[in-house]
């Protein structure tokens, strides 16, 4: 690895977009990869350094190239609600199919963790809400049984419904959403559901 990639690297993870410029002027590689696997974008984008991020993007780095835990930086953007990156890497080729190392889309994680304005983002870039992952559970799924039934979730819950979800998809043991939501006291999410 020549020392204008090592650079990159090392100033992707520190989130210091002059001298990612600086190292990729000089020849570095955008693609190499470094500690797990990760890119300098992946790794830029892990630590949510917004400028890094983008200067390796403007640059021509991959969105989607994975690391060693199949995350790329638009998978875990969704992921962790890094809306700015989000957005970048959606604006530059983001594979909206690919999938994290449970089999979800990036929806999926983002419901999970009720982050609406990232939910909204992806169902409006085209993302499948009735995606299946390795687990038997869509993003609907996601959002009842590891949300915690509050408003904020519930909102989760009409975005996606609104966004196509299919509420009659059951998970893997043949339970349908409502049934999740009932049996958890989720009354909110019960009344978007019934809607």
């Amino acid at each position: 690895m020549s020392h204008a990639t090592r650079d990159l690297l090392a100033a992707a993870a520190q989130g210091d977009a002059g001298a990612v410029r600086n190292a990729l002027d000089a020849g570095a590689d955008i693609d190499a990869r470094g500690d797990g696997g990760m890119t300098a974008l992946v790794a830029a984008k892990k630590a949510n350094h917004v400028d890094a991020a983008r200067a390796l993007i403007e640059a021509g780095a991959d969105v989607n190239t994975k690391d060693d835990i199949q995350d790329s930086a638009y998978l875990y953007a969704g992921a962790r609600g890094h809306d700015e990156i989000l957005r970048l890497t959606l604006d530059n080729g983001a594979d909206l199919k690919s999938t994290n190392r449970y089999g979800g889309t990036a929806l999926i994680p983002a419901s999970e963790r009720g982050l609406l304005s990232t939910v909204r983002m992806l169902l409006e870039a085209g993302v499948d809400p009735n995606h299946i992952n390795n687990l038997h559970w869509t993003a609907l799924h996601e959002a009842i049984v590891l949300g915690d039934g509050s408003a904020r979730y519930a909102q989760v819950v009409r975005a996606l419904i609104d966004g196509g979800a299919d509420i009659t998809i059951p998970d893997g043991d043949g339970v349908l959403p409502r049934q999740l939501a009932a049996s958890r006291g989720y009354d909110a999410i019960i009344a978007e559901l019934d809607r």
